[in-house]
């Protein structure tokens, strides 16, 4: 039986994914306005898509080793368990961003967000109904959301994600049964949707390309085959990837495409492929050339799922504040204040609810449902 097995450096790898999406979305959020910004560069729209699929990757790479472990202990997987521990780990500051975003961030002014009022009048009810079923996703590219909790539409693709993948490592036999299944299930909900919509067939193909480029499983699914590879000590490929002249080359080319702002689209995202290569040397090998161990990161890592769920209302009351009561600041200044505020009023909002609200969960979890 394998020992359990600590991997480092998970944390620094959140707070990077974290705070690509930060950025992204406080250059969103002044693009929408009018405020001064650089949105519009490529390495700033594709910032956040980057950040997420960041986190898909580790996300996939981390449930899988467990889910592997598990099975390899105890020659099964406890399905309920794993739902539980999902459900205590995910749900809480979900369903909390969800009610504020519909019950009371609307109501307050210095929550204003241009084009919000639509979002909350048209479609009401079919898009709570998604929001409530944990289908976020779904109510996103067919109905929109409110600025303040449009990122969990990512919440709903790692949802679905939890839903098929413990099937498939619980029996591995019905493989081909179960994913033809939940495809079947995922293009069933989506064309519901579309028909009650009842639009056009030129924006249906927008939605269904969009839904298509938001359904990241196959993200996710690469984490789980360098899962694979670690648990099952493929030592030959392994080695091959954490020699120290394919980091340097793999990371050299990483930096430069992304700062080159060069953009892939596809089934298998490229830049997915470099983040599994990332991912796989920072948590496993004991001679990466990166290293994310410090308190900093530790930290912001801890708290990232807090952090992406509350820095978008952050960034709007912020730019609100600051348009209310220093309309003079303009400029440099502006730009380093709203960036300096965000990171640490974001930090604080995630951490305050790091502390009282999501930890005593996780606590309760972890005694309850194990890790």
């Amino acid at each position: 039986m394998k020992q359990k097995r600590y991997f480092p450096n998970l944390n620094g790898i959140r707070c990077i994914a974290a705070l690509l999406v930060v950025f992204h979305h406080l250059e969103q959020a002044k693009h929408a306005f009018g405020i001064a910004n650089i949105y519009e560069l490529p390495i700033i729209q594709h910032a956040g898509r980057l950040g997420v699929g960041l986190f898909f990757v580790l996300s996939g790479f981390l449930i899988t080793y467990l889910l592997l472990d598990e099975r390899g202990r105890f020659g099964n997987v406890d399905a309920k368990k794993f739902y539980l521990r999902r459900i205590f780990r995910i749900w809480p500051i979900y369903f909390l961003i969800i009610g504020l975003s519909f019950l009371v961030f609307p109501h307050l002014e210095l929550l204003h967000f241009p084009g919000t009022n639509e979002k909350l009048s048209v479609h009401s009810a079919e898009r709570i109904a998604l929001l409530l079923l944990v289908l976020p996703n779904y109510a996103f590219v067919l109905y929109d959301l409110p600025y303040w909790c449009a990122q969990t539409w990512s919440i709903g693709v790692e949802e679905q994600f939890y839903y098929l993948w413990p099937w498939l490592i619980k029996y591995p036999k019905k493989r081909i049964f179960t994913i033809v299944t939940f495809l079947a299930i995922t293009v069933f909900l989506l064309y519901t949707g579309l028909h009650f919509l009842n639009e056009t067939e030129e924006t249906e193909r927008a939605i269904i390309g969009t839904f298509i480029g938001q359904f990241r499983i196959q993200t996710m699914a690469l984490g789980g085959v360098c899962a694979w590879l670690v648990y099952n000590d493929k030592n030959q490929i392994l080695n091959f990837i954490f020699r120290k002249d394919m980091q340097i080359v793999v990371y050299s080319l990483l930096i430069i495409l992304f700062f080159s702002g060069l953009h892939f689209s596809g089934f298998l995202e490229v830049y997915a492929v470099f983040f599994a290569f990332f991912v796989l040397n920072a948590s496993c090998n004991p001679n990466s050339i990166v290293s994310l161990e410090n308190p900093v990161m530790n930290h912001l890592g801890k708290i990232s799922y807090g952090l992406y769920i509350y820095h978008v209302f952050v960034i709007v009351l912020l730019i609100n504040l600051l348009q209310k009561y220093a309309p003079a600041l303009t400029g440099g200044t502006y730009q380093f204040v709203v960036y300096l505020l965000t990171l640490i009023f974001s930090v604080a909002v995630a951490s305050l609810s790091y502390s009282y609200f999501e930890k005593p969960l996780l606590a309760y979890k972890d005694k309850r449902f194990g890790r």
